[in-house]
């Protein structure tokens, strides 16, 4: 993709905009780089902006007509009813996603992971089974590291592992992985997709572009995931944790099976997967039939899944003090993976729910509430909403804190030995917090200083 003396609009300077912003700007373009937030809000990175030789305007946006821009390049949190975006639809001006940028930047092929939940934890196991196997890989995306900043570094030898959000696929139009994953798809975003079908529609886009020879891999037990297989150009993989296929990937009598072109291969007992929960089964069905079409070896696969220890913020163990199990699951953003959260315990649990509310139904949630939490603790914007839902179960233990810090202690103070403290808010951190990872580590932090 050429852009020598390009007029491009990187609208957004988090992590990802910033990075496609000094790529462009190496490659030739002129690049104005823009963000609602002020230089002071900004802070270092519009100095850091400016003395590259890249405009910044900060506290809006600037102008958009095709005279002034060539292309726009928008990162994934930023909304596509803006003016500029708008102006811009209605001007035939291109609109790409750093996911697109760096796709099209990069000479390596590409392994895409997606779905409502599930998609870090997945990304990061495949990128170490394909590690662990021999394939020079980079693991990126959605997960921390934009893909922009690195792939031009890459050969064609190369192996991409990327988390991908409905966001970045919303504005991909040459995206074709090698490889399409597809988790699940449950409710979310809904206040940007307006519509499960909007959702759907952006999820499915993760393999609109490929062909024969590529392949997809599908959640047979997820009906929205399986109703997408009828578009799938490639071969679709189907992987299913209830039931026995005739060809994907299958748990039999306590094993993962592979069964490709009437050919079985046991991989591993269940038991042995060093990620623990039914959704994490899943996940890593899903990432042997990802690595499986690429040449990983059983052998090398059982491996890996077994030292697989997991990722941050997902069911990440923190700490036990006084016989209270301490769990930071701060990426659980939506109730469907509070709720997968919540059935991994048997234990009595103490939860910590509750943050900016993406336009979630909380009524299931809360029926499972009702049956596996002792006490709830609320915090955050979407606390009454959280409420509601739940009172209506006829639930009362029902705590309301006024800060995070206040939280995780009043929950340290319901909690009893043998009792699980879980924060798994089934909202966004965005109410008080940066991110989920930053909501996540004040949590541990709390928590290591109730040792005393």
């Amino acid at each position: 993709m050429e852009v020598q003396n390009k007029k491009i609009l990187v609208i957004g300077l988090g992590r990802s905009g910033l990075a496609a912003a000094k790529v462009l700007h190496h490659r030739g373009a002129m690049v104005t780089a823009c963000d609602v937030k002020t230089e002071e809000q900004l802070g270092a990175v519009v100095s850091e902006l400016k003395q590259s030789g890249i405009t910044v305007w900060a506290g809006g946006y600037p102008p958009v007509s095709p005279a002034s821009t060539d292309l726009i390049v928008i990162s994934p949190g930023v909304p596509l009813t803006i003016p500029p975006v708008q102006q811009a639809l209605a001007d035939n001006i291109p609109i790409l996603s750093e996911l697109e940028l760096a796709y099209r930047f990069s000479p390596a092929s590409f392994v895409a992971i997606t779905g409502t939940n599930g998609k870090t934890t997945t990304t990061a196991l495949i990128g170490q089974i394909l590690q662990e196997a021999g394939f020079p890989v980079l693991v990126g995306g959605n997960i921390g590291l934009p893909l922009i900043e690195e792939v031009t570094k890459l050969t064609p030898a190369h192996v991409v592992v990327a988390e991908v959000s409905s966001f970045q696929l919303e504005r991909s139009e040459e995206f074709r992985p090698k490889v399409a994953v597809i988790l699940n798809i449950t409710p979310d975003h809904l206040d940007r997709h307006g519509t499960m079908d909007e959702y759907t529609r952006a999820k499915a886009k993760i393999f609109a572009r490929q062909q024969p020879g590529d392949f997809t891999v599908l959640n047979y037990d997820d009906k929205i995931v399986r109703g997408l297989a009828d578009q799938v150009p490639g071969q679709v993989i189907f992987f299913s944790r209830k039931q026995e296929l005739n060809e994907g990937v299958f748990v039999r009598s306590g094993q993962v099976v592979v069964r490709m072109d009437e050919i079985e291969t046991v991989i591993c007992p269940t038991l042995e997967i060093g990620i623990k929960g039914a959704h994490n089964l899943e996940n890593a069905l899903a990432a042997v039939g990802a690595t499986w079409v690429l040449g990983v070896t059983p052998e090398s696969l059982a491996h890996s899944l077994r030292k697989f220890p997991g990722v941050p913020h997902r069911l990440e163990f923190v700490a036990e003090i006084n016989g209270v199990k301490y769990i930071n699951d701060s990426k659980g953003t939506n109730p469907d993976a509070a709720m997968k959260a919540l059935d991994v315990y048997s234990e009595p649990i103490v939860l910590i729910a509750g943050g900016k509310n993406k336009g979630s139904d909380f009524t299931e949630f809360a029926q499972m509430i009702r049956h596996k939490v002792k006490d709830l603790v609320l915090v955050g914007q979407a606390s009454g909403a959280i409420r509601q839902a739940v009172e209506k179960t006829g639930f009362t233990n029902i705590h309301q804190a006024t800060t995070f810090p206040e939280a995780v202690i009043m929950a340290s103070k319901l909690a009893e030995p043998g009792d699980v403290v879980l924060l798994s808010p089934a909202c966004a951190s965005w109410d008080m917090f940066n991110n989920f990872e930053e909501r996540g580590d004040l949590f541990k932090q709390v928590v290591r200083s109730l040792r005393g």
